[in-house]
């Protein structure tokens, strides 16, 4: 299993946070899972009212949260899934979205959640959805882990100048 190793997070006071969520629309029945974890996740967290955004696949999700962070987000949670398939095609999704995500979250200072899928077959994505029978929940995991980080990033003060 894949979670294997993951750190236990405890998250405490996350209410007043503005969380984004944006999810791909590609592979309905895994993205599905994906959200309802995430939306579980915030709801258990204390944000009530995330915004949630869907755009057409994962390689779209960088520009959204670049958008987000910019709009006054203390954290964006991305969610997509890309499975692979008979040509390059997979990879340079999967590089192109992983690489935008983790340049929106340096240039902006805003924590990005990464809960994009990148499986070998669609078993595999369903296993790590969040779904009845699953072994993974990453929507869930992707949220914990931005507000969590988003929590750090605000308990740091301003340097002396």
């Amino acid at each position: 299993m894949s979670g294997k190793g993951a750190p236990e997070l405890t998250v405490q006071n996350s209410g007043d946070l503005r969380v984004a969520v944006i999810a791909a629309q590609w592979h309905e029945k895994v993205m599905g899972g994906l959200v309802d974890g995430a939306l579980r996740a915030l709801g258990d967290l204390g944000i009530d009212e995330p915004t949630l955004l869907r755009v057409p696949g994962s390689f779209e999700l960088p520009v959204a949260a670049k958008v987000l962070a910019s709009r006054g987000y203390d954290a964006v949670v991305a969610l997509g899934v890309v499975i692979r398939g008979g040509t390059p095609h997979f990879d340079y999704v999967c590089q192109g979205v992983t690489q935008g995500l983790a340049q929106v979250s340096v240039d902006t200072g805003v924590p990005i959640g990464f809960g994009v899928l990148t499986c070998d077959t669609e078993e595999q994505a369903l296993d790590r959805a969040g779904l009845p029978g699953s072994n993974e929940d990453k929507g869930h995991e992707a949220v914990t882990a931005a507000v969590a980080t988003a929590n750090v990033l605000r308990s740091v003060s301003e340097p002396w100048r």
